[in-house]
């Protein structure tokens, strides 16, 4: 399936590919038995990436739209590959969450530097914003 085909997917293709990634990573609980990219497009796709960015993007977004839904999908960068897996504890939870907050907190940092503020003015601007309903899309 070339780039065209996956953008052009129809809504019950996305549904079933949302329900292979789920059920791929039934068998894969915590980290040690994570899932590399390419395997979990093969089944979900069923066929082999040719281009590991623009191949996969299909899938990374179902996986994100999966997270903002509450689905507690980690992941874990490595030398040996890597990949995506269901926490098997609540401690390894609890350790993705942690990280998701570090970088989330120095991308806030840096846009706080950039506006020459402090973090806290940054934070409480933030919070104005979000009360008055006048955030940004995420």
């Amino acid at each position: 399936m070339n780039e065209n085909a996956k953008q052009k997917a129809t809504a019950a293709d996305r549904i079933a590919h949302r329900g292979a990634i789920l059920q791929a990573l039934a068998s894969h609980i915590g980290e040690p038995h994570a899932i590399g990219m390419g395997e979990l497009y093969e089944l979900v796709y069923g066929e082999s990436w040719r281009n590991r960015i623009n191949d996969t993007r299909p899938l990374r977004k179902i996986i994100t739209d999966l997270r903002k839904e509450g689905v507690p999908i980690n992941s874990v960068a490595s030398a040996k590959g890597g990949g995506y897996y269901y926490a098997a504890a609540g401690s390894e939870l609890a350790g993705y969450l942690r990280r998701n907050k570090v970088r989330a907190l120095k991308i806030l940092k840096i846009n706080a530097q950039i506006m020459k503020i402090s973090m806290p003015d940054y934070l409480g601007q933030m919070k104005l914003d979000m009360e008055g309903g006048h955030d940004e899309a995420a």
